[in-house]
């Protein structure tokens, strides 16, 4: 039995940010949101007096971007966890470049755009929205510790963030699934849905159910170091036997 986790994905800019215009060259507020599609891709909408709205990769090559005036392909290149570097052409030649970084906090975002002919110009974002912590200890892959376990199955458990406050989980069984209280489909279960709620960020709890009747709650608990993960769970089996467990597993 096993449950998904939140994470906070590999992108710890994904979220939505305000313009601080007493910190930016930039006026008025503008609005900007960055989310993340299932393949990876990075959809940036910035809204207001400047508009931009593209999707692009972070692996450096290049992209077109129609409906954008100033440019219509764009390269986005990452450095490290929390610096990005952004070029933006116009049939192929570069009109712009910037470098966006992400405080040590993950709340503000600071982008300097450098173009030809023109000042530099920093514009910097407070978050406002899809808050995430600089370092989630819910992601990675896990496998079961038979020697904590008593039931020993031998479980490989991966854990992978989807959008925003999404997550995708393959183990036996599998699902995507978000953290807003309602039903997702199972894959390959003798359950039909499932329906997330995130405790803290240590901890989750899954609520399972079949032909509209719970049957199985999970909790889930990650060790203040991140090396441990406990999952306790409490259900019914297809033979009306009700259980609890408790599995431990170890990242890898």
């Amino acid at each position: 039995m096993a449950a998904a986790l939140q994470i906070g994905g590999s992108d710890p800019r994904i979220g939505s940010w305000t313009l601080v215009t007493a910190q930016s060259s930039l006026d008025p507020a503008d609005k900007l949101s960055i989310t993340s599609l299932p393949d990876g891709t990075k959809h940036v909408v910035m809204s207001g007096e400047t508009h931009l709205d593209f999707t692009a990769k972070a692996d450096g090559h290049e992209t077109a971007v129609p409906g954008n005036p100033a440019f219509n392909q764009i390269v986005l290149h990452r450095i490290g966890k929390k610096q990005v570097e952004v070029t933006e052409k116009k049939d192929g030649a570069v009109v712009a470049m910037l470098h966006s970084k992400l405080s040590t906090d993950g709340n503000e975002l600071a982008i300097t755009t450098t173009s030809r002919g023109r000042t530099d110009q920093t514009t910097v974002w407070t978050r406002s929205g899809g808050v995430r912590a600089a370092k989630d200890p819910l992601a990675g892959e896990w496998t079961e510790d038979l020697s904590k376990s008593r039931l020993r199955q031998g479980l490989v458990l991966k854990i992978e963030p989807n959008a925003i406050d999404g997550v995708r989980f393959s183990g036996d069984y599998s699902y995507t699934a978000r953290f807003d209280g309602k039903p997702y489909d199972l894959k390959n279960s003798s359950n039909d849905t499932v329906v997330l709620q995130q405790v803290d960020p240590h901890t989750v709890d899954a609520i399972y159910r079949r032909d509209n009747q719970v049957t199985q709650k999970d909790r889930w608990t990650v060790s203040a170091d991140g090396q441990q993960m406990t999952l306790t769970t409490t259900g019914s089996l297809e033979t009306g036997q009700h259980l609890t467990e408790k599995l431990v597993f170890k990242k890898q």
